[in-house]
């Protein structure tokens, strides 16, 4: 999920799921103290502790992998958010985890309240956030550069991930090469100056199909923001059939400008020379000449309509799933999504990806 927008356009089908929410009174015993004999009144349970006791939390996973292996995978996490919950004063009788069949029946199933709880991605949430609520965002290793000024990512090269910080979101980059053109463009670009449109429309491109965020959709934001242009209004577009492709025809000069994920240049530093032809390091004979605007990591939502979703027992989530990624067993669990961990989110944080939903509905 990192590295493309999820599919959008899979057909609905809704996930039949019930949640319920249960208490527990216990009768008193007759007071013989008190020389009536008569039993007391049963003591209620403070209208508070009630919705601390859950029959059942429904969580629902989306399809990006095979759902028998994600159904495996997570099992463990069944108890452990029970645990986690219970240090909280939640007692929860049941965790169920599924699987949707896809993607918009997670959200059809946020959206109806027959499941508390999706692990969504961006595209998704924002889709269905009539009925949805993101509380977190996954996260993954933080780079070393994350400035909206090209020329600092230039100057500050090579771009390294951080083992000791996390990130909830990542970039697009557009990367000039070392053609002709492409070494133009990063020279205007190293010198203050700003692109023109001309200079932009006179490269050749490569890029990524059309549901790629990094490699097609925040480009062309980006290029809508600053041109009132999109990347269909460039002279010369080649689209590549993956990132490896794009950077290959960048090395050979038969492409001036890639567009790709922000540590795309890292995950293909040794291929640049050993396959694609590179005469030196990717680091010295690409430059970064745009950077768009975070495209955040994959949710963690809540529905709206869930019979037992609360503004307590949401915050008490966000602090079970902080506390289950901290643990060893935590992350092998989650690591079936890339997920290292999360940040607590908020609604605003995706407006990107809103503006990224209505240019794919233009598109269509």
């Amino acid at each position: 999920m990192k590295k493309k927008l999820m599919p959008f356009f899979a057909a609905v089908l809704s996930i039949g799921l019930i949640t319920g929410c249960g208490t527990n009174n216990n009768a008193a015993n007759n007071d013989a103290a008190n020389g009536s004999g008569a039993a007391p009144a049963p003591a209620e349970t403070p209208a508070k502790d009630k919705g601390k006791e859950i029959d059942v939390l429904k969580v629902s996973f989306v399809p990006s992998k095979d759902p028998e292996q994600i159904i495996t995978t997570t099992e463990p996490l069944k108890e452990m958010l029970k645990n986690q919950l219970a240090t909280q004063g939640y007692k929860v009788g049941n965790v169920t985890i599924d699987v949707g069949t896809t993607y918009e029946a997670v959200g059809e199933a946020l959206s109806a309240g027959t499941t508390d709880i999706g692990l969504v991605p961006g595209g998704t949430y924002v889709l269905y956030d009539d009925g949805a609520e993101v509380i977190l965002t996954s996260t993954r290793k933080a780079l070393s550069n994350d400035s909206e000024k090209p020329k600092d990512w230039n100057d500050n090269k090579p771009t390294k991930g951080l083992d000791d910080q996390q990130a909830s979101y990542y970039r697009s980059l557009f990367i000039a090469g070392p053609s002709a053109k492409g070494q133009e463009l990063a020279a205007k670009v190293n010198k203050g100056e700003a692109l023109t449109w001309e200079d932009l429309n006179s490269a050749k491109w490569a890029v990524m199909s059309t549901s790629s965020a990094a490699g097609y959709i925040y480009p062309t934001l980006w290029l809508r923001e600053n041109y009132g242009k999109g990347l269909t209004d460039l002279a010369q577009v080649t689209q590549s059939d993956s990132y490896g492709s794009s950077f290959a025809r960048l090395a050979a000069g038969q492409v001036d400008v890639v567009v790709a994920f922000a540590d795309a240049r890292r995950d293909n530093e040794e291929k640049w020379m050993s396959e694609f032809g590179g005469k030196a390091s990717i680091w010295d004979e690409t430059n970064v000449i745009a950077v768009t605007q975070p495209i955040y990591n994959d949710t963690i939502s809540v529905s709206k309509n869930s019979p037992i979703m609360t503004d307590d027992l949401k915050a008490a989530l966000q602090e079970a799933f902080n506390a289950i990624a901290g643990t060893e067993e935590g992350k092998k669990v989650i690591a079936i999504y890339s997920h290292e961990g999360y940040k607590n989110a908020k609604s605003s944080d995706y407006d990107g990806e809103r503006e990224a939903q209505k240019l794919i509905r233009s598109m269509k």
